[in-house]
């Protein structure tokens, strides 16, 4: 069974087969940048489990790392894999499927980057908009 999944603007769309590791949550800087979040959750994806069914021409790369690559749709900015030179699996980004992979979380990576202004547990949990305590 697959898994659908896609952009914002809905404009990229695409399917995975399955994930090949548990979601785990990274912490690291660079992914604090790119998602403007404390954390992105991510989780590996075989390449020939990973489809694209519209937009791959909206499909915009850039190498934050060296080897590395952060796609991303080029109309509303959401970021959806990262793929290394050499590589048979890419990095998903978890939050653009459509539907419940059936893994869940099981990890926090590079935690080392936190910064203690975005990582809080205390915080009172509102389950919809912006109404503030």
């Amino acid at each position: 069974m697959t898994t659908p999944g896609s952009c914002l603007c809905r404009a990229v769309r695409y399917e995975i087969d399955e994930l090949a590791s548990p979601i785990g949550f990274c912490h690291c800087q660079t992914c604090q940048k790119a998602h403007a979040a404390a954390a992105a959750p991510t989780a590996r994806v075989r390449r020939d489990n990973f489809r694209w069914l519209a937009g791959s021409e909206l499909v915009k790369g850039y190498e934050s790392s060296p080897g590395k690559v952060r796609h991303f749709c080029s109309q509303c900015g959401s970021h959806i894999v990262a793929t290394r030179v050499g590589h048979d699996e890419c990095v998903l980004r978890v939050a653009t499927l459509d539907a419940d992979p059936g893994v869940r979380p099981a990890v926090h990576i590079w935690t080392s980057h936190d910064v203690s202004w975005l990582v809080s547990d205390n915080l009172p949990m509102i389950p919809e908009g912006l109404s503030l305590p």
